[in-house]
């Protein structure tokens, strides 16, 4: 159990129990004027929510809140939507907005900082867990540079509705408490076209233990503030990994091994469910291998290895989706890079690189075998999953709907017929002219030495297909979906928020009723804005 560093008393409407070791025990900001400007020795800046006019609750999380040890009528109290509106300061918590640097599309940034995040503390719940309680969208911190560091409902819908579905997935991840509007309008230039428009102004309330990331250790490397670095490191090693002990030279080589392996696990995840971050820069990372920051992510629906769902990044394709472990195994090389001058020795780093890749190969393989219903991974599978993988190129195919029909296949059936092998995977294509004799042919082939693997292992149908819905999700947050939700939200109606929420409770769950959910990209959706790919604006 946690041991509480001077706890404060709960808010007699609210039971949150308030934790301000962050604060008490890190560097801050000397100065307290809340105006953008460069932040020196200081892991964060104490900083107010901006105050909002007609905040309305628009949804929450039951799980999340019952985790923090907050019952629904709590959440669905006024006071609890000024709270995570902003507009009100609860008793023990001390609103603060972190100092980080990070590498951006592979350029050092600089400082970057919480520029549209505000913490509001630190909860310890009855069971000794620490979540951090974080405001995105609350208002201008000294790092929010040349914006406002407000976030509209299209954005807010995205981030709130994917944290809660990942979790679910099985996919590490910070969490959301709760999406509020502001009744106020926000300008943004959704596509950095000149051509900015009002839109309604929105506020999640994020969760994590930890919101520290790669770039919150590079920026004190950058500046040779070796002091502040250890102190930061020290923290994080008591307060998340103590487990390791005393912060030492060894330590600190068994933190960023648990790092690497840590990334790891959260790629393989990405790729199981295929999701696309969109912007994978160092500080995007978690230092505890988590999901963090929902801006231009996607998921894969055609499978297509070099998409990205990033508009900034469509013609480098850096943080494509068949190139997110390269992408982690580069941001963790800066974050060795910022710890060596703990430890001095760049060996013990260097094989913790490549550790990672070690790891994540491992993984991905075993990953790749439960997709498929394998008892276990063989050598030889390498051969019939590459071929898979060209397979699902040859004609538009929906990754998520592809291996839940293929789940479905017939493998004790013998001597089927290509329309009988194809019947199951009918609802994965989008282009039925691509379905070619040629096409139809390379894909049957396949599935028939699909069939003698499977047969191969003794499983039966029923045992592969329960085994293969365990892992291969029927719902995923598809961004024609969350444009859908915002729509409705956009016009005060937030049951299509609500709704997805409670279905991506269930992801591995056949849910009949709520089968058009689980419906491939419409075709209306392929070129619409926020249906496809997005940008950074929000």
């Amino acid at each position: 159990m946690t041991i509480l560093t001077n706890p404060q008393k709960s808010d007699p409407s609210l039971p949150l129990h308030f934790n301000p070791r962050f604060t008490e025990q890190l560097p801050a900001d000397t100065e307290t004027d809340n105006h953008p400007r460069p932040v020196g020795e200081a892991c964060f800046s104490y900083v107010q929510p901006t105050p909002v006019k007609a905040p309305q609750l628009v949804a929450y999380s039951s799980e999340m809140a019952e985790q923090l040890g907050l019952s629904a009528s709590d959440c669905r109290s006024k006071h609890f939507t000024q709270v995570f509106a902003g507009n009100t300061i609860l008793a023990g918590m001390t609103p603060y907005a972190q100092c980080y640097g990070g590498h951006q599309f592979g350029h050092w940034a600089g400082q970057l900082g919480d520029g549209r995040a505000i913490n509001l503390g630190e909860v310890t719940n009855e069971a000794g867990e620490h979540h951090i309680l974080q405001l995105k969208g609350a208002g201008l911190t000294p790092y929010s540079r040349t914006a406002d560091g407000l976030a509209v409902l299209r954005s807010s819908v995205r981030e709130f509705i994917c944290s809660e579905a990942m979790y679910h997935l099985g996919v590490p991840t910070t969490r959301a408490l709760s999406l509020v509007t502001t009744g106020e309008q926000v300008v943004r230039d959704m596509f950095y076209d000149g051509n900015p428009k009002p839109e309604p102004g929105a506020i999640v309330c994020r969760v994590s233990p930890s919101f520290l990331r790669f770039g919150s250790y590079e920026i004190f490397a950058a500046r040779e503030d070796i002091v502040n670095l250890r102190r930061l490191a020290d923290y994080t090693i008591q307060t998340d990994f103590p487990h390791l002990g005393k912060p030492s030279v060894e330590v600190y080589i068994q933190w960023f091994n648990e790092i690497c392996q840590r990334t790891a696990d959260m790629i393989v995840h990405w790729m199981r469910v295929g999701f696309v971050h969109g912007v994978m820069n160092t500080d995007n990372m978690s230092i505890l291998g988590l999901t963090i920051d929902y801006g231009p992510y996607g998921w894969l629906e055609n499978y297509d290895p070099n998409w990205t769902p990033n508009t900034t990044d469509a013609s480098g394709k850096r943080y494509r989706y068949g190139h997110q472990a390269q992408i982690a195994q580069w941001n963790l090389v800066q974050l060795a890079n910022a710890l060596y001058p703990l430890i001095e020795d760049v060996e013990p780093l260097r094989t913790c690189i490549n550790d990672f890749a070690t790891c994540y190969a491992t993984q991905l393989e075993t990953m790749r075998a439960a997709k498929l219903g394998f008892k276990a991974y063989q050598p030889d599978d390498a051969t019939l999953i590459g071929d898979l993988h060209k397979v699902l190129q040859l004609v538009e195919t929906d990754m998520t709907l592809f291996y839940r029909g293929l789940a479905d296949l017939k493998v004790e059936q013998h001597d089927q017929t290509d329309a009988q092998l194809l019947a199951p995977l009918s609802d994965a294509y989008y282009v039925e002219a691509q379905l070619t004799p040629e096409n139809t042919t390379k894909i049957c082939d396949w599935l028939r030495q699909y069939q003698q693997r499977i047969l191969a292992d003794g499983t039966s149908d029923s045992e592969r297909r329960q085994a293969m819905n365990a892992v291969n999700p029927k719902y995923v947050f598809r961004n024609y979906l969350a444009q859908l939700a915002t729509d409705k939200a956009e016009q005060g109606d937030f049951s299509l928020v609500n709704e997805l929420l409670a279905v991506f409770k269930h992801p591995y769950d056949e849910q009949q009723d709520k089968a058009h959910f689980a419906a491939k990209r419409p075709e209306w959706a392929r070129q619409r804005a926020g249906c496809s790919m997005l940008s950074c604006s929000s």
